[in-house]
Formats: structure tokens, C-alpha cells, sequence
């Protein structure tokens, strides 16, 4: 264990600590979608770090030590997490979740990251969606949905966003605190696409309700959207 903290891990710092064998979250018993999830959310950002500190309402103080001091720090100190870590986490979600199968199967991650974030910790959900004008909706993260596309082969994820809020008729009420979104490519039975390039950069602008954007005829401030 690391008692300490470690920032998040940025450009030369995190090739030399991640790169490498014996380096990531090490997989047992059908982590994976837990280890990418943890992973993502905290090797090189920050965004997230209020759940390792925070005392939220309902934060359950010995799951946010696991989460930092076994799992977090040790990633972003020496690059590597070894399973018994993730499985003593994944114990106390079954305890708490009351679900027995956290230790040993292929979960989704966005029912892990509903426990940890909501049902655990007690933070605000980190998304609020609209679909064709209905009621708000909130979450904490976005699954992509959408029909298979010819023309995409080898997409990158702004296209896959911009496609599946378009078919899903989804705009975002707000411009997100972060914005977690899984990618239509995990299970061990399917996935659509064989790779996907990451964007390192995600453009929103067209994604936000009522956002005032340009036209693309004139350069005037539009009036009508064009699906």
C-alpha cells in the first residue's frame, strides 16, 4: 500500500511509467472492464479525483481507501496495480451492491460505475441528457448506441458520439464536468469495430441543447438545424 498521493500521470512522465511489461491494472477472474474502467478514469487526469477525498453524503470511507490507496496510488507511482487489489474492491462492491457475481464475472461497466459512483460514494451524476424534447435525464456515463455503418471501418470516437447522439435524437442539457463514454466495442462475443482511433479532443458544440452555433450558409448565428 501507498499512503501517500500521487498526481495523475502526464506526457513523458506517464510513457516512462506505463510503458512496458508487467505494467496496468493486472486482470483476473473477468476484471477486465473494470481494470480499463479504473484505468481511464484515473492514470493521467484528475477530473475524477474528488471520489478518492471527498466526503460525499453517502461515501463509504473504506471502498474510497481501497479506490485510492491500492488501486490509484500505486498505478500513478510505479504504473502497476496487482489484482488482489481490484479484488478486494470488488469484495466490498458485492458486499455493498448485493450482487455476488462483482468477484467473478463480466460485468458492464456502466453498472460498476453506477455502485462505485451513486450507491457507494453518493456523487452527483456527471451527465444531463435530453432525447426529442422529453424529460431530462441524468447519468453518469454515455454508452454508445448505434446501427452498424459501412462507411465507418476504423472510426474515431467523435464520429461515434456525433452518430449515436444522432440517431438517438440526444443533446446535452449542459456542458459535462466529464464526459465518460464507453465504447460499442467489449464482451468477448462481439464487437463492431476492430479498433478505434481515440480523439484527443472531443468537439460538443453540436451535441449541447439551445447552444447557439453558426451557419453554415451565411456565418450568421442559425435558426434551424439540419439533422
Amino acid at each position: 500500500q501507498t499512503p501517500e498521493s500521487f498526481p495523475p500521470l502526464r506526457n513523458d512522465a506517464a510513457v516512462h511509467v506505463l510503458r512496458g511489461r508487467m505494467k496496468g491494472i493486472q486482470g483476473h477472474c473477468n476484471s477486465c472492464y473494470m481494470d480499463a474502467a479504473l484505468f481511464s478514469l484515473f492514470s493521467c487526469t484528475s477530473v475524477l479525483d474528488s471520489m478518492l477525498f471527498k466526503p460525499f453524503p453517502l461515501c463509504d470511507r473504506n471502498v474510497q481507501s481501497i479506490l485510492r490507496d491500492e488501486i490509484v496510488n500505486p498505478l500513478r507511482k510505479t504504473g502497476f496495480v496487482r489484482a488482489g487489489s481490484v479484488m478486494h474492491l470488488r469484495e466490498q462492491l458485492t458486499e455493498k451492491g448485493q450482487c455476488s457475481s462483482f468477484t467473478n464475472a463480466e460485468k458492464d461497466p456502466e453498472e460498476f460505475l453506477n455502485l462505485i459512483m451513486h450507491q457507494i460514494l453518493g456523487i452527483e451524476p456527471l451527465l444531463r441528457l435530453q432525447s426529442g424534447g422529453q424529460k431530462e435525464q441524468d447519468c453518469y456515463c454515455y454508452q454508445i448506441f448505434m446501427d452498424k455503418q459501412e462507411d465507418l471501418v476504423v472510426p474515431d470516437v467523435q464520429q461515434l458520439v456525433e452518430r449515436s447522439f444522432l440517431s438517438s435524437d440526444l443533446k446535452l442539457v449542459e456542458i459535462p464536468s466529464c464526459f465518460i463514454i464507453q465504447m460499442p466495442r467489449f464482451g468477448k462475443e462481439y464487437k463492431m469495430f476492430s479498433k478505434i482511433i481515440p480523439s484527443l479532443e472531443l468537439d460538443i458544440t453540436d451535441l449541447l441543447l439551445d447552444s447557439p452555433r453558426e451557419c453554415c450558409m451565411c456565418g450568421d448565428v442559425a435558426t434551424l438545424e439540419c439533422l
